[in-house]
């Protein structure tokens, strides 16, 4: 997996801002090319009469689209391409740009509404994440105000299967790019039911889990290994340490089509409890 080209969708607002943030970190810790896209509404060709409401609606986006470059190139700087791209769905405009400019990542930021230090969902981020052709990564709200100077290390949420040790051979690209230690991390999840049920069944989960782990790093000694456990996912993520430039990669489903993103269920409720940026991979088989 490469990260040369890192595609960063900009709205003029906070969440641009986190994703910009954080896609600018990308680029220069990978050294790597910024595309910052702007996705507007389509125009029209009306005629007669409504050709004058055809040419506002015209000078309007123009108008607009100028006023959000500027303001991402004040972010961003001049080390950057800035473009527009028309498209009724910007989620859907985002997909059909990376494909155009051959984007190695899609990068944006959190819905509005959603919790500081947190990834909420919105309608651009479902659309990327059922449908993009590249991994997606999402910036947590308020990334911008608190970036790190770097990115320090990159967890991979791992669960025994094809898809995720293509996820373990796609971040060991990545955290090579970038110059971080990987960490694995698998989740045991102990509903009290099953607490009190059999205590010896959550025993074997763990040692399984962490047999997966060895498996999985097989030949890559450097690699932390950690079973994280808890009644639920975000319990769980909260016994691990994080460190201020942390990324969590994630698989996609094995539900998806092949080489698009497809958010699962487990990968969903790691989204929206994490605390730092997460990259949704592609599904490989």
């Amino acid at each position: 997996m490469k990260l040369h080209d890192v595609l960063a969708g900009y709205v003029p607002d906070a969440q641009g801002r986190d994703g910009l943030a954080l896609a600018v970190l990308l680029k220069e810790q990978a050294r790597g090319r910024l595309t910052v896209a702007f996705v507007q509404p389509p125009t029209w060709s009306a005629p007669g009469p409504a050709r004058a409401e055809e040419s506002a609606w015209r000078a309007y986006l123009m108008e607009l689209a100028d006023a959000t470059l500027w303001r991402a190139r004040e972010l961003a700087g001049d080390d950057a391409d800035y473009v527009v791209h028309a498209h009724k769905s910007s989620g859907r405009g985002l997909v059909e740009l990376a494909r155009k400019r051959a984007a190695d990542v899609v990068v944006i930021g959190s819905a509005p509404g959603g919790d500081t230090g947190r990834i909420a969902l919105g309608s651009t981020a479902d659309q990327l994440l059922h449908s993009s052709s590249v991994p997606v990564l999402l910036a947590p709200r308020g990334y911008a105000d608190e970036r790190p100077a770097v990115l320090e290390r990159l967890t991979v949420a791992y669960r025994r299967g094809p898809g995720c040790d293509a996820a373990v051979k796609d971040a060991t690209a990545v955290a090579a790019a970038l110059g971080v230690p990987l960490r694995l991390v698998t989740l045991v999840l102990s509903s009290d039911r099953l607490a009190e049920i059999e205590e010896d069944l959550l025993e074997r989960l763990r040692d399984q889990a962490a047999s997966d782990l060895r498996t999985a790093t097989r030949g890559r000694p450097e690699a932390e290994v950690e079973v994280l456990e808890g009644r639920n996912v975000a319990q769980a993520l909260r016994t691990a340490s994080w460190l201020p430039g942390e990324m969590i990669i994630c698989a996609s489903s094995t539900a998806g089509p092949l080489r698009r993103v497809f958010l699962g269920d487990t990968s969903l409720k790691i989204v929206r409890a994490a605390t730092c940026p997460v990259m949704i991979l592609t599904r490989q088989n």
